[in-house]
């Protein structure tokens, strides 16, 4: 389907970007019920939005006028949640209407007000700008709303979920009331509508969301891990996948950071994103990402809105979003203007719950697997190096003589051998994960495989277990446990408390493979489930910690226990000597003796304790 008849201006810039035929959401605000009214749009992200209000704009701002006239007061104003979003929204505005001649201009938080202050005296013809950021140039009088014939929000749900309700009404309140409002939302919440309706008039209302299947460009995977090790699947599904570009997200500014460094020392190319950053570091790291040089970036949800990265193919969620809006909004950031895209979400044990109802409000149905094994990334390696282009593409006459210089002096078994010894130095090394298998039986569909009925001699897909007053998993059966000690007992304070935690992060297990823990005075022993002690006993062997140290050990009762020593009563029943009270040691105290009368001292009769009265002090 082709764009129907649209400004000539326009015509051309959709002409020169490659714009043959337009998303659906761009035919439906072109479409005649949409012309020249209010809009209320619901579409997903990465749906061709900002083109979309750029084109239903058009005719209201440009008219019969082949260009637009001399720049003055603002003839719309678009307002964006992020300065990553108004920035990506003035870049595409700034193409789009460059036939016509328009001056685009942006007003956001961390740049310079002053030189924003001097472009809008100056003049533009639309102003892109987030909501703090606006109105301080609007109660500064520098931000003139008498001419403006077009508003548009662009992510209204981001913005009310960030506070910027009552920026938005003073702003909406100072715009003319014939304006056109064009308010756009990844979902109509509540709050939405009613927004609308107080600042739209007669708004046609526009669906494009489809809510009961999951975006069509992009696969759903949900990988099983164990809680300790989020940070080891991140690396092993970076590798797995291999996209030109990534996005990992994490739910808080430290995560971003811990996650950004562990990436960074396994060797990939990334660049941190976080509320924290000053506007100079986000602008370099996005610039990193789009000039090649850093292929992942570490972002929480509000520092990656409106990202549009080149060839972003994977979405890692290192951390399961809050909502069903968090999900769409960053699983988004992939599979845009119909491109293919990955996102995955890891999901620990604890959060698999949390993780399930969030797909099925969404209506996406994931591929549920097991995290990628170090076997299966060294296997897509040789295909990636066997499909390698620098094989492929055309050699120069000077890299043939070289080649053969080469060859001269080495066989073509070492040539080769040494291509892969570059090959392999330039990717970080996967990592040995766990498949938590109690997960499987839980999930929706399963790579290849039927969902199984559960057994209850299978111990890996055992029901979850109650947890006692501290946390504490019931007893494993005896004849499927192995007994380790750690060397911590009552006299260091030991408690299940902190032990479990400790033994699970130590040891790369989950507190359902704890069972019976056994504490004594100076060690503790507990039981690791068979299906977990092969690899704990790897992993705690790594350990090199000298004060609490984990070793295999026999169950309580057997040579190794201490024998736990026999209270002895001071006194009393089961007491030395015969069970009388101990006597004080020393000479007893002699009787108090009053003295005779005219004796120095306290009169006779009258204990020396007694206090003074004040008359007598007073003497």
């Amino acid at each position: 389907m082709a764009f129907p008849e649209i400004h000539p201006a326009l015509a051309r810039a959709l002409a020169s970007q490659g714009y043959a035929e337009p998303t659906p959401v761009q035919a439906a605000v072109l479409a005649p019920d949409a012309a020249g009214r209010d809009l209320l749009v619901s579409a997903q992200t990465g749906s061709g939005k900002t083109v979309a209000f750029g084109l239903a704009a058009g005719p209201t701002l440009l008219g019969e006028a082949e260009k637009f006239g001399q720049p003055g007061s603002p003839l719309a104003l678009v307002i964006a949640p992020t300065r990553e979003l108004a920035i990506q929204v003035a870049k595409e505005l700034t193409w789009l209407y460059a036939p016509a001649g328009a001056r685009v201009e942006t007003c956001v938080g961390g740049m310079d007000p002053r030189r924003e202050q001097r472009a809008l005296n100056v003049g533009a013809h639309i102003v892109v700008g987030t909501p703090g950021r606006l109105k301080d140039h609007l109660e500064r009088g520098n931000l003139d709303l008498s001419a403006l014939q077009v508003v548009v929000l662009d992510e209204a749900d981001e913005m009310l979920d960030m506070g910027f309700r009552e920026d938005l009404e003073e702003i909406l309140d100072s715009a003319p009331v014939g304006r056109r409002t064009l308010l756009f939302s990844a979902t109509l919440a509540r709050e939405i509508v009613a927004l609308a309706k107080r600042y739209q008039r007669d708004a046609l209302r526009i669906d494009t969301s489809r809510r009961d299947e999951p975006h069509g460009d992009i696969e759903y995977r949900a990988i099983r891990v164990a809680p300790n090790e989020i940070e080891l699947a991140v690396v092993n599904v970076l590798r797995f996948f291999e996209s030109p570009g990534a996005l990992v997200f994490c739910n808080t500014r430290e995560g971003v950071r811990h996650m950004h460094a562990a990436l960074r020392e396994r060797g990939f190319a990334v660049v941190g994103l976080s509320g924290e950053l000053d506007q100079k570091a986000r602008t370099d790291a996005l610039q990193a990402l789009r000039d090649g040089h850093a292929r992942v970036c570490v972002a929480t949800d509000v520092a990656a809105r409106g990202l549009d990265l080149p060839e972003l193919g994977l979405v890692i969620h290192a951390d399961i979003p809050v909502n069903k809006a968090g999900l769409l909004h960053r699983s988004g950031r992939t599979g845009r203007a119909g491109r293919k895209g990955t996102s995955v979400l890891l999901v620990s044990h604890t959060r698999r719950r949390k993780a399930e109802q969030l797909l099925a409000s969404a209506g996406i149905e994931a591929i549920w697997q097991g995290p990628p094994t170090a076997d299966e990334i060294r296997a897509k390696d040789q295909v990636r190096l066997l499909e390698d282009p620098i094989l492929t593409e055309p050699m120069a006459e000077e890299d043939l003589a070289l080649a053969k210089l080469v060859l001269e002096n080495r066989t073509a078994e070492e040539v080769a051998a040494a291509l892969i010894r570059i090959h392999r130095a330039r990717l970080p090394s996967p990592e040995e994960l766990y498949d938590d298998a109690r997960m499987r039986d839980s999930q929706a569909r399963e790579l290849g495989r039927p969902k199984r009925t559960y057994d209850p001699s299978d111990r890996g897909d055992r029901p979850e277990r109650a947890e006692g007053a501290f946390g504490k998993p019931e007893r494993l059966d005896p004849n499927e446990v192995t007994w380790f000690r750690v060397t911590v007992g009552r006299s260091k304070n030991a408690d299940p408390k902190w032990l479990i935690p400790l033994i699970c992060r130590l040891g790369h297990v989950t507190k359902p493979d704890i069972g019976a823990i056994k504490i004594f005075d100076r060690e503790t022993k507990f039981e690791i489930s068979n299906a977990a002690a092969g690899k704990f006993s790897q992993a705690v062997k790594a350990t090199a910690d000298e004060e609490i140290k984990i070793e295999p050990s026999s169950p309580p009762g057997g040579p190794t226990s201490p024998p736990r020593p026999k209270f002895k009563p001071a006194y009393g029943k089961g007491a030395p000597n015969d069970g009388k009270p101990p006597h004080r040691k020393g000479p007893p105290t002699k009787p108090f003796a009053p003295k005779a009368p005219g004796a120095p001292g306290p009169k006779a009769g009258k204990p020396p304790w007694k206090k003074k009265s004040n008359d007598q002090r007073a003497k």
